[in-house]
């Protein structure tokens, strides 16, 4: 009997093994079936992007949003630890060169990627920015972001006598232009931007250089140094309408009057004087995420033209986990959103999103025709402007360093301080903040 009892308590126990790896197996079998991705904005959830994918190679996808401000604090930890870390992820152009110097990305040139052989096929500033310092590539991108400037055709015909946006672009393209089309704006009782932070791009794409030079300098250029007073020209001749960007006027304007100097407050019936504004600096996705959401009246009455100079602004490039154990799984989707020309056919005329990918840009370019622009074809013009942008200029200092100037130019056109002491504070700022950087 003791013997009858030993030889089942030992079946028992290897039905239970047998039953724990099977589990084990089922789970592991089932993980191999899950594609991560996190990324800080609702782009890939689009027409259908990863249903196709799940569909075409019989996964499940599961994508994590986390909003931009929360993003890079969240993922970090997650990509140092490999705990829970996603397969793919994407990166934003504020913090895409910190990245890619770090070993969270793959490296997309060796083999069995080789993506650098891709590079001819891309807008060339999307491709380079996706690179480390030695050239290799991390991070791809499918669309491009250039910027212009939006504005309302009603109003350019009636103060400046046409809404052709070649026409537009002429009078703009210089900054005595720029000002000379407020002054006429301002005349008729229209205002030129909706605030002074407007200008900001056009001065940061001036005359290219990065903030910080191999000598670990700060680089200071004329245009930047010109912002200060570009801005404070802005407002001393009242040529805005004092709404704060992303402020509820700031929103209010682009679909018919607000009230002069709204601030921050919520938007109103204002019985106090009003204005409209004629245009925003705004990218690619600014039409469709900014514009389009936030109009009724105006819909139909906008074109796009360029201003003193090309500029861009964000951008979603996206890369591999270098620690993912689905690396070839997550290659198919990084190749889907990034080099499949039929999706990405697609998805152009579908999102509208201005593709960095040359070889369906090049055949679809010149049919396409934007209703809330009038009919205007602002692909193309994205498209011209997208080649003009000179990548060398980004550097990781960019976000801190861009917001640290932006702060001390609104002290000075506030007139809390004279240009010299924001100029002198601007500098104490960065050195605080990179003890590392020389400053003037």
């Amino acid at each position: 009997m003791k013997k009858l009892g030993y030889v089942l308590l030992t079946l028992v126990a290897m039905l239970g093994i047998m039953a724990g790896c099977s589990s084990d197996e089922a789970k592991s079998s089932s993980d191999d079936k899950v594609l991560k991705i996190w990324s800080f904005t609702d782009e890939l959830q689009k027409e259908g992007a990863i249903e196709k994918f799940e569909k075409e190679h019989d996964v499940k996808v599961e994508l994590t949003i986390v909003p931009i401000a929360d993003y890079p604090t969240k993922l970090k930890p997650v990509l140092e630890s490999g705990v829970g870390a996603p397969d793919v992820f994407t990166g934003e152009i504020a913090f895409l060169k910190q990245w890619t110097e770090r070993n969270y990305w793959e490296d997309l040139s060796q083999e069995p990627y080789n993506v650098q052989e891709w590079e001819d096929d891309y807008i060339p500033y999307v491709f380079d920015l996706g690179k480390d310092p030695e050239g290799n590539v991390k991070a791809v991108s499918w669309q491009t972001t250039p910027g212009g400037i939006f504005y309302r055709r009603s109003i350019a015909k009636e103060v400046l006598g046409t809404d052709d946006p070649a026409e537009i672009g002429e009078m703009m393209s210089t900054w005595d232009g720029l000002f000379e089309v407020g002054e006429k704006l301002k005349g008729e009782g229209y205002r030129l931007f909706p605030d002074e932070g407007a200008i900001r791009w056009f001065a940061k794409s001036a005359d290219p250089q990065p903030w910080v030079n191999e000598n670990n300098e700060l680089v200071m250029t004329d245009a930047k140094l010109e912002y200060f007073d570009r801005s404070k020209e802005l407002r001393d001749k009242d040529l805005t309408a004092f709404a704060p960007e992303w402020s509820p006027s700031w929103f209010a304007a682009m679909d018919g009057p607000v009230a002069y100097n709204g601030g921050w407050d919520e938007v109103e019936d204002a019985s106090g004087e009003q204005t409209e504004v004629f245009s925003f600096a705004l990218p690619t996705w600014g039409l469709h995420s900014v514009l389009k959401a936030n109009t009724e009246e105006t819909v139909g009455d906008w074109a796009v033209a360029p201003g003193p100079n090309p500029y861009f602004w964000g951008g979603t490039w996206l890369g591999i986990y270098s620690g993912s154990e689905k690396k070839d799984l997550a290659f198919e989707f990084v190749k889907m959103m990034t080099h499949d020309e039929e999706f990405l056919t697609d998805w152009a005329k579908e999102t509208g999103d201005v593709l960095a990918y040359k070889p369906v840009t090049s055949k679809i370019k010149d049919d396409f025709s934007e209703d809330f622009l009038g009919g205007q074809n602002h692909y193309k013009f994205f498209l011209e402007e997208a080649e003009k942008i000179d990548s060398n200029a980004v550097t990781k200092y960019d976000q801190e360093i861009d917001t640290l100037l932006g702060t001390h130019v609104s002290e000075y056109v506030d007139g809390k301080k004279t240009k010299e002491e924001a100029l002198e504070d601007f500098y104490k700022a960065v050195k605080n903040a990179y003890p590392d950087i020389k400053t003037p």
